[in-house]
């Protein structure tokens, strides 16, 4: 598998065509997504303005693909902090990593419904935050929703959707399930905005 950095230089890559980038891009969110790989596609659409035809504004791939690498930055550098921590208690004996490791990422269920702040904006939050029972990007103040994909019940930060735990659903609906699968095809597609 290569890295994430030969991907993001293929995006910036402008003899390539713009379907290539767009899966470099792609590439890149298989590899760092903070709030899973579905509503962080969505929200780098959304944000860097990714036109479905890609010839209009190929540089939206490149803003994308910048922001992604920003937040992963951010996520890194204190990832490389707590390791330098984490050999030292090694070497101390320490079995157990305290505090545990820097989260990758959120789980936003419902792609439509996520943090709207820039990615690196929303990552320091986050590990600013550590793990508790509050949402990690707002807080502990905003209260909750429920979300139901199908088969699961998700209680979501009723600001910026972030789960916050989840529930088989009783009964489960398939019919739900693939309305969403429609709705995921057609972000993927960059043919819903809003969704």
């Amino acid at each position: 598998m290569t890295s994430f950095a030969t991907h993001r230089l293929r995006v910036h890559d402008r003899a390539r065509p713009p379907h290539r980038r767009l899966s470099a891009l792609r590439t890149c969110l298989t590899q760092f997504a903070p709030y899973g790989l579905r509503a962080t596609y969505h929200h780098l659409c959304a944000s860097a303005r990714v036109p479905a035809d890609l010839g209009q504004d190929p540089e939206a791939l490149v803003r994308a693909v910048e922001e992604l690498h920003a937040a992963r930055e951010v996520w890194t550098a204190e990832f490389a902090r707590w390791r330098e921590r984490r050999t030292a208690q090694k070497h101390a004996g320490v079995r157990v990593p305290d505090p545990a490791e820097p989260p990758r990422r959120l789980w936003c269920p419902d792609i439509g419904f996520h943090p709207t702040r820039p990615l690196p904006e929303v990552m320091e939050r986050v590990l600013r935050a550590g793990r508790g029972p509050g949402c990690p990007v707002c807080g502990e103040g905003p209260g909750t929703t429920e979300w139901h994909d199908g088969w699961s019940v998700h209680r979501l930060c009723a600001r910026c959707g972030v789960s916050l735990g989840a529930r088989d659903a009783e009964p489960p609906d398939p019919g739900l399930s693939g309305t969403h699968e429609e709705r995921w095809k057609a972000v993927w597609r960059r043919e819903a905005r809003g969704a």
